[in-house]
């Protein structure tokens, strides 16, 4: 007898519209009307036509369910990694194509863990602190019953109800169970982990009916017993400070109204598929939660910002723990896209982004985005300068992004919060890009995600003792010293604070803000403007840090930098042998490979993908100039051997790094030709600096002056303000000048 989902639609319902499955993501109606398109609609049809490649391909191969026993990258690991996918996929076409091999092959999978679980152990790998028996963490074991609870709602009608009973009793309740009482500082957190563990409860009890383990998905365990200072394996607190715990709360804490997710896009790129498709499943079957309406529309604003957190490739940029070419092509986004399309108001911007993905969901979200391609609706989506808070109500700094036209220049500049127990300290770093190429980069993480061989494919310490430091970014280190001494404790309680932001005129685009928490005694405010002038080649950025303190310090001032060193306008030393930097706090990771000596306005010119780039900087004789290479005390080659640039500024109590990056020319290998090769800057100085205002001013090699006035204290942009430098009176109203 032919099993489809026509025929078995009825089964076991006993009237209940509840019982009609499918119910999570793809829905009865959206079967039907996906059934009807097919073979009319490119992108959805090609987007079947390779999941159904892949799944043909899986069920030759026949089922494997392994013993646990390997870390990230190890054979059971990855196997049953692709065994969720494969369950999800495999019942997905079940529904689509009514052909019976495909559910077949989500119960044989299913009844082969069923069969498994019961006497199935703790994972044997020791390194979480929240183990999970699948895998090695209950993260993974989380991601596998997001991805098979869909499968499951795929042939809910497929199988006999004494056969649900055993996958129920056998499989999916003391699973959920497992992953949430049995692991409650798993659950009951606010952080990606726990949104994947309440998004897995949750979707399963959807499809089972089961009111009890939704409420523990959306609300957390009531009186879960966690110590108020344990911590994660990243050194995060578990217990978050409001008690808070489930779906909900993880909704209404990690993310700012602007949508910008606490732990930075690489993390919330990871955590938009259990957010959303758990979103989606409870629109479908509990519409009454309004999910989609939380917290002003947070979930889709946080699609919107998640792609405005993506350079002219689609890559996200690796603020705190993110890895490098992660970007909007991954499955998780692929989701989010549709999703945001289908439930955000059918935004055309969004279709542009489907386009370059080439691919879509197979349900009701993709068959909405395939239809409207089809049918010529796509526009550009609108990438900008943005300024992105931080913090649930949006008030713990932020992160802005300039960007000048088609991502000729694109500057990320970091003001946030922590980031909970993946955030970096590195207030007030930022990061530069030209048309996708990294020209001074954050370093992202140290790990090499499931690479075995690399520490079984998770952190590296090294992630701990160079990655989160701030030497590995492009801010200001005071006395070789991280910010916040490189303590969760402390720096979990500050925040960065906004001074302004002005990306009104895009010939000149600035953002500023503040940090007087990291170094007890010293205060630091940055200042970032990329500029647009007919007399450059193409837009600059001027860079003006400004540091006070109530003690002389050192401070330091790294750019990393990729390429070749081309000039410098200042004698350097080298030696025969190297050392380390300094032997702590990151710098003990740091080859120093030559030493300068400060002029009056020093200026290093590298070449990296045939451009040239220089760093001009205001200073003086007294300063050391440091070129150095990431790679010292590594005896593992786990970090990149990057090089990086440091301006060192001792013994002073108040400051001013002001710095021009400049792009200005291009090589031809095959001509051999040089163009625009040198800089165009000549001086850079600090013309006056007090409590109240800071004056830098810029000297091309016409003698042309441009002046940058920052309001050190007033930010109202009605308050008019005057200055006389020099012997030369400035007048404005706002909190900066420009000409």
């Amino acid at each position: 007898m032919s099993c489809n989902a026509n025929q078995n639609d009825s089964k076991n319902l006993s009237g209940n519209e509840n019982e009609i499955h499918p119910k999570l993501i793809l829905t009865k109606k959206g079967v039907e009307e996906i059934r009807s398109h097919l073979g009319k609609l490119p992108l959805f049809d090609a987007s079947l036509e390779k999941v159904k490649q892949e799944v043909d391909q899986e069920i030759e191969l026949g089922i494997q369910v392994p013993i646990p026993k390997d870390y990230s990258g190890g054979y059971t690991h990855e196997r049953h990694k692709r065994n969720f996918l494969m369950i999800q996929k495999a019942g997905v076409l079940y529904q689509i194509l009514q052909d019976d091999k495909y559910g077949n092959y989500v119960k044989d999978m299913l009844f082969a863990y069923a069969k498994m679980y019961p006497t199935l152990p703790i994972h044997p790998k020791p390194r979480s602190y929240a183990r999970g028996k699948l895998f090695w963490q209950c993260l993974n074991d989380s991601n596998w019953l997001v991805y098979a609870s869909q499968g499951y709602d795929c042939i809910y009608n497929f199988l006999s109800e004494e056969e649900r009973s055993v996958l129920e009793n056998d499989l999916f309740k003391p699973f959920a169970d497992y992953i949430s009482i049995q692991n409650p500082q798993f659950f009951n957190r606010v952080h990606n982990h726990s949104t994947w563990g309440n998004a897995a409860v949750g979707m399963i009890a959807l499809v089972m009916n089961d009111d009890a383990l939704l409420d523990r998905a959306l609300y957390g365990i009531k009186n879960a017993a966690l110590a108020s200072n344990a911590k994660d394996n990243d050194g995060g607190f578990i217990k978050n400070k409001e008690g808070k715990a489930g779906y909900f709360a993880n909704l209404e804490e990690p993310f700012s109204p602007d949508g910008y997710y606490t732990e930075g896009p690489y993390y919330q790129r990871y955590a938009m598929y259990p957010f959303l498709i758990f979103a989606e499943a409870l629109q479908n079957v509990k519409p009454e939660y309004e999910v989609f309406k939380f917290k002003n529309n947070v979930l889709l604003n946080s699609i919107d910002a998640l792609l405005q957190l993506t350079d002219a490739d689609g890559e996200f940029f690796p603020i705190n723990d993110g890895q490098k070419g992660m970007s909007y092509y991954s499955r998780e986004l692929v989701t989010a896209v549709d999703v945001a399309y289908a439930y955000g108001g059918n935004n055309s911007g969004l279709l542009s982004i489907a386009e370059k993905q080439q691919k879509v969901t197979l349900d009701d979200a993709g068959l909405a985005v395939a239809l409207a391609i089809k049918d010529g609706k796509a526009t550009l989506f609108d990438k900008k300068s943005v300024n992105l808070s931080d913090g649930s109500k949006g008030d713990e700094g932020g992160v802005g992004i300039l960007r000048y036209g088609e991502e000729d220049l694109t500057l990320v500049f970091k003001y946030a919060a922590q980031g909970l127990s993946h955030g970096h300290y590195d207030k007030l770093s930022f990061s530069l890009f030209e048309k996708g190429e990294e020209v001074l980069q954050d370093y992202g993480l140290a790990r090499y995600v499931n690479v075995e061989q690399k520490g079984g494919g998770n952190y590296l310490k090294e992630n701990k003792t160079w990655a989160k430091q701030t030497i590995a970014h492009n801010t200001v280190i005071q006395d070789e010293i991280s910010h916040f001494q490189g303590k969760y404790e402390i720096g979990s309680k500050h925040h960065s604070e906004l001074h302004f932001f002005n990306a009104d005129n895009s010939d000149v685009q600035l953002i500023s803000a503040k940090e007087n928490n990291a170094y007890p005694g010293s205060k630091m405010h940055r200042t970032l403007a990329v500029v647009k002038d007919e007399k450059y080649t193409k837009p600059y950025v001027l860079d003006v840090f400004r540091i006070t303190s109530d003690q002389p310090h050192q401070f330091d001032l790294p750019y990393y930098y990729f390429g070749q060193p081309i000039s410098m306008n200042f004698d350097v030393n080298t030696s025969s042998s190297i050392q380390p930097l300094g032997s702590k706090n990151g710098y003990q990771h740091l080859w120093l490979e030559a030493t300068g000596q400060g002029a009056t306005t020093s200026q290093f010119t590298w070449l990296n993908h045939n451009k040239f780039y220089t760093i001009s900087s205001n200073t003086s004789k007294q300063d050391e100039l440091l070129f150095a290479r990431i790679g010292a005390n590594d005896p593992n080659f786990n970090l990149r051997n990057d090089p990086g640039f440091i301006i060192r500024r001792k013994n002073v109590k108040q400051t001013v790094f002001a710095t021009v990056i400049e792009s200005h020319g291009t090589y031809s290998p095959v001509s051999e030709f040089s163009v625009s090769a040198t800089s165009n800057i000549k001086k850079v100085q600090v013309v006056y600096d007090s409590e109240e205002y800071t004056v830098v001013q810029i000297t091309n090699v016409e003698n042309e002056v441009k002046t940058l006035i920052i309001s050190n204290r007033d930010t109202n942009n009605q308050t008019k303000h005057s200055l006389k430098v020099n012997n030369k009176e400035f007048s404005w109203v706002g909190p900066f000048y420009f000409k």
